[in-house]
């Protein structure tokens, strides 16, 4: 059956159902219009709100403590929080971490003073990201939750134990929500496109079990992308089909989401690519892959951990500062929190981009090992070894060891400090960028009059009223 097109000027039934209230503000994403209004139609997490478990009994008497629901995405935290406010006549305020910070959360708190005072209704923060904050912004709820001002629902993709302060986590019950099952999103899916209210019903689409399966698994246990993947292959039918197809979901894969699972394939792609780029010295696309990493909710800290590395694999002695930029970012994320955080962020990332590139400290590294791997445990000469006992002075401990600030030069030309059978190796190599040109020159210069000169030769130039230490 092919549908009725609209006349010219006409909107659509897509275009009509996209928009609502006045002035056709746009509606909602269909996730954010399928959340569920009570407990009977929450899907999933039957270990915690099925019949006779502890949260359910706490939201059916009306006992309310603050929590942690602690899930993958998609699981239903959000909509779990506002089913909770709902079922205990709570005033439901969801706030983000990644969008506000402490003047926010201040006011909110504010409200919720006076609500409580004037209108006698209790008030549920629910903290979206609430991992994000640092520890001084965590510990701003501490007070509020215990005076009663507010009831707080953090909700978190990340262990509670290692993310959030173990202060707020004692006054808190950690809820874990688990990944929906398929044949949970295939309940979803199927109810979307039924409702006439809030869904797709008004589009008259159907779909085999085969395609809304595919989309489920496709999901990966979360509804948000189940609902997004469904919304997107709806549009592209409507008009046309009159049933979703495979074709349909295909090319609503092309146009699908950033977010991607933070354990999957494509994190792995995509953290691959902001290496790259910034070995690439490109820092347009360096930037442009970070940010696709913090906007698809990968952690700030697993960012700056590897511009961290970066900075001394990468970067090393072409640029000594880049490792100080580095940590210093890593330092002021972990003290200003989100969002202002992303700035210092931004800022090692474009610094670490533009700089000059050395791999001489990885290539010194792995020659190291490998001699050690190949030779063992050589011996230490004894001119190297520290003469402490008289008996370590007769077996010839120190002998001939000269200071090196005995010599105008700051060192000892000719002398060698490596194992016998090492003398002469190579393994830390510089380039002739950045800063580490200036190390190459002198090395050059260095190695060139060691292999011209000769200890025996050097003696005179040491002085004589010279104090050595024992090490």
């Amino acid at each position: 059956m092919t549908k009725k097109r609209p006349s010219p000027g006409q909107p659509t039934l897509l275009e009509s159902l996209a928009t609502s209230g006045k002035f056709g503000a746009p509606r909602a994403p269909l996730a954010d219009r399928m959340r569920p209004s009570n407990l009977a139609e929450l899907l999933g997490q039957e270990n915690l709100v099925g019949k006779g478990k502890l949260l359910r009994q706490a939201i059916e008497k009306d006992r309310l403590v603050s929590m942690i629901l602690w899930g993958p995405p998609g699981s239903g935290k959000t909509s779990l929080a506002a089913v909770v406010a709902r079922a205990t006549q709570s005033e439901f305020v969801p706030f983000s971490a990644v969008l506000s910070g402490l003047p926010e959360l201040r006011e909110a708190i504010a409200e919720a003073r006076e609500r409580r005072s004037y209108q006698g209704k209790p008030t549920v923060l629910f903290v979206d990201e609430i991992h994000r904050f640092n520890k001084s912004q965590q510990d701003a709820f501490l007070p509020h939750l215990e005076n009663g001002t507010i009831t707080l629902i953090g909700a978190t993709t990340e262990n509670p134990s290692f993310a959030v302060n173990a202060a707020l986590i004692s006054r808190c019950r950690v809820f874990r929500l688990e990944a929906l099952t398929d044949p949970d999103l295939l309940a979803l899916l199927k109810r979307a496109l039924s409702d006439e209210r809030n869904g797709l019903g008004k589009l008259e689409l159907s779909a085999t079990d085969e395609v809304l399966l595919t989309i489920a698994r496709t999901a990966r246990g979360d509804a948000r992308r189940a609902l997004g993947i469904l919304e997107t292959a709806a549009q592209l039918a409507h008009g046309s089909d009159s049933e979703l197809l495979l074709s349909h979901l295909e090319r609503a894969s092309e146009d699908a989401t950033l977010l991607y699972d933070k354990a999957g394939e494509e994190h792995y792609n995509v953290a691959s690519a902001l290496i790259k780029s910034l070995r690439g010295t490109d820092p347009d696309a360096s930037l442009y892959w970070l940010f696709r990493m913090l906007e698809a909710g990968d952690d700030p800290l697993f960012l700056l951990r590897r511009l961290i590395i970066f900075a001394s694999e990468d970067i090393g002695l072409a640029d000594p500062t880049a490792l100080s930029v580095a940590v210093n970012a890593d330092a002021a994320f972990r003290r200003m929190g989100m969002p202002e955080g992303i700035y210092p962020i931004a800022h090692a990332c474009l610094y670490l981009a533009s700089a000059p590139k050395s791999g001489a400290v990885k290539e010194a590294i792995a020659k190291t090992r490998a001699a050690i791997e190949q030779y063992g445990a050589l011996p230490v000469p004894k001119k190297l070894r520290n003469p402490v006992t008289s008996l370590m002075k007769q077996e010839g401990y120190g002998k001939d060891y000269r200071y090196a600030h005995d010599f105008s030069q700051g060192y000892v030309p000719g002398e060698t400090y490596l194992p016998e059978k090492l003398v002469g190796s190579r393994f830390y190599t510089p380039t002739e960028r950045g800063f580490e040109k200036r190390i190459f020159d002198k090395l050059k210069a260095l190695r060139e009059a060691n292999a011209v000169a000769s200890p025996a030769s050097e003696k005179s130039e040491q002085r004589s009223d010279s104090k050595k230490p024992d090490l």
